[in-house]
């Protein structure tokens, strides 16, 4: 992984560049908004990085995406079916209540009973449990319907530990179905945004959460780890570049999350400011409405939804020229995608086919598939949640026109268009994934495989994408405990899935952090931005 420091960033300025850090405040310029307190609402990037303030998991991750002991200090199969957590002692949450594997339990409850989740979120790995036991207060042994290789890396990404204590009851088991034998209301939401249940292990306490406005996070005084440098947090929702960078530079914010890359040269340029960038493995995509013959916004003469026509799609991936975003756009601050992982990740191709930009190719598919006058189509995004979002969006739109496509786009703030997107709302929608548990499987499994939902299987293959031949492949891989056997069906199964287009894969992101001089930020390639990173210079 490349890391590009800008020179002098360790260098210590004078006193007064250091005020923040004498007050012990951190106050963070946010590019993209959580849009819930609850780590169990909607799984998102931004989401899942405010919870880790908050929140530890039984697993956690280094900036390199490394799995590290977190909540639990080690993990071991005990057959291909049964795995055996043995837990840190002497941990409490923030309203002092011990950590056991009683809250375990009520926390793997709590996400196959959540109500107020967003497209079943944090359900995809708990689906998939038949039992979990907890023989003793610090022994968690679960057991699984069908082998799942990675669930330490399931359980970094998708289990933040919540406490038991938030609710009168205490006679837990594993029994979903049954409510794991509770009869009361499950927490909501609204609970959790009000603060009242907002009780975890993590390095921070919430104090208050102010959707539109901000967070509050205090120093957790009892936590089980290194404490962090900051007694008081602010974070900042700015989703506009230009006022990020602004607040930066007169002092509002000591950190910012991507600046825009036009003015990483101001940035270098400026005595008191550095920053750090870094590869992610976030694939920005397109996803077309693939399982629907009337699609909302896709519209030709025929009556019929292009889309569903592969060749359609193909010629879609052909009219993008996505080496001129990344460079124009993107400012180079970001990775070619032709498939839907970085070259050389586990399950994907080491070196992936180039998907050529070729226009007149594209038209001549749109004419062999009866589209030789194009058709209308809405392009639909974000416009504040991934970086350049709402110009990518307008720059495919515009290719798209090229090759007779009528587009239009409609971009909007991402507390509106994820619920409308997980309701299948849109024709061709803008998305994006982070491929967190290091291999193919984790996006094939929410995006590309047919919808399953009690196996936690397709819940976010919007487009209706069906492929016999790639279940075919990917299912039976993703649970081979045979780590090469796995890798070469995985890859088989990305074979098939770039040649069916389920996804038009643009690039993958870079992050950006700037900071004020006298400040230092490991940047992380899963991006989150975490509070308890951001230490004074030494």
């Amino acid at each position: 992984m490349h890391v590009v420091w800008k020179q002098g960033a360790l260098v210590l300025g004078m006193a007064g560049a250091l005020g923040a850090a004498h007050a012990q405040q951190l106050t963070i310029g946010l590019a993209s908004e959580p849009t819930a307190a609850d780590p169990h609402y909607h799984k998102m990037t931004t989401n899942d990085s405010f919870t880790a303030h908050v929140y530890d998991s039984l697993v956690g991750r280094t900036a390199k995406m490394e799995l590290v002991p977190a909540l639990a200090t080690s993990w071991k199969n005990l057959d291909d079916l049964t795995w055996e957590f043995k837990l840190r002692k002497d941990v409490k949450f923030s309203n002092g209540a011990p950590f056991t594997s009683k809250d375990v339990l009520f926390t793997i409850c709590r996400t196959l009973n959540n109500e107020t989740n967003v497209s079943q979120s944090y359900m995809d790995t708990t689906k998939r449990l038949t039992d979990v036991q907890t023989p003793d207060p610090y022994t968690v042994i679960v057991k699984t319907a069908t082998p799942i290789p990675l669930i330490p890396a399931e359980f970094a990404r998708n289990l933040p530990i919540i406490s038991s204590s938030i609710v009168a009851f205490d006679g837990w088991k594993f029994a979903p179905k049954e409510g794991c034998g509770y009869k009361g209301p499950w927490p909501s939401v609204a609970d959790f945004n009000s603060g009242k249940m907002a009780i975890g292990t993590g390095p921070f306490v919430l104090k208050s959460y102010v959707k539109g406005t901000g967070i509050t996070l205090e120093r957790n005084e009892g936590y089980w780890g290194d404490k962090p440098h900051w007694k008081t947090v602010k974070m900042v929702p700015v989703p506009a570049a230009g006022p990020r960078l602004t607040g930066l530079l007169s002092g509002d914010y000591d950190l910012i999350e991507n600046p825009a890359a036009r003015d990483l040269a101001r940035v270098k340029q400026d005595p008191k400011l550095s920053y750090v960038a870094t590869p992610s493995t976030r694939l920005v995509f397109f996803q077309p409405d693939i399982g629907r013959e009337n699609s909302p916004f896709s519209k030709a003469a025929d009556g019929k939804n292009p889309l569903q026509d592969l060749r359609v799609r193909r010629a879609i991936n052909m009219a993008i020229d996505r080496k001129a975003i990344v460079e124009r756009l993107m400012d180079g601050m970001a990775t070619v995608a032709y498939q839907y992982m970085p070259d050389g990740m586990f399950g994907g191709l080491a070196h992936a086919p180039e998907i050529k930009f070729d226009p007149e190719g594209a038209k001549k598919l749109l004419a062999e598939a009866g589209y030789a006058n194009g058709f209308e189509l809405t392009l639909s995004s974000t416009n504040d949640r991934y970086i350049n979002d709402a110009q990518v969006t307008q720059a495919v739109a515009q290719y798209l026109s090229r090759i007779g496509i009528k587009t239009k786009v409609d971009a909007m703030t991402a507390s509106i268009y994820f619920p409308k997107r997980a309701k299948r709302e849109f024709s061709f929608a803008m998305g994006g994934w982070p491929s967190e548990n290091g291999e193919a499987s984790g996006l094939f499994q929410l995006w590309v495989a047919s919808t399953d939902a009690p196996k936690g299987q397709g819940t976010s293959n919007y487009g209706g994408f069906v492929s016999p031949e790639f279940d075919k492949v990917y299912i039976p891989a993703a649970i081979t405990m045979d780590e090469a056997k796995r890798r070469s069906e995985l890859e088989r199964a990305t074979k098939i899935a770039l040649d069916n287009v389920p996804l038009i894969p643009l690039h993958f992101e870079s992050s950006i952090w700037a900071f004020k001089k006298g400040l230092t930020y490991e940047g992380r390639r899963d991006q989150y931005t975490l509070a308890a990173s951001v230490k004074p210079a030494k």
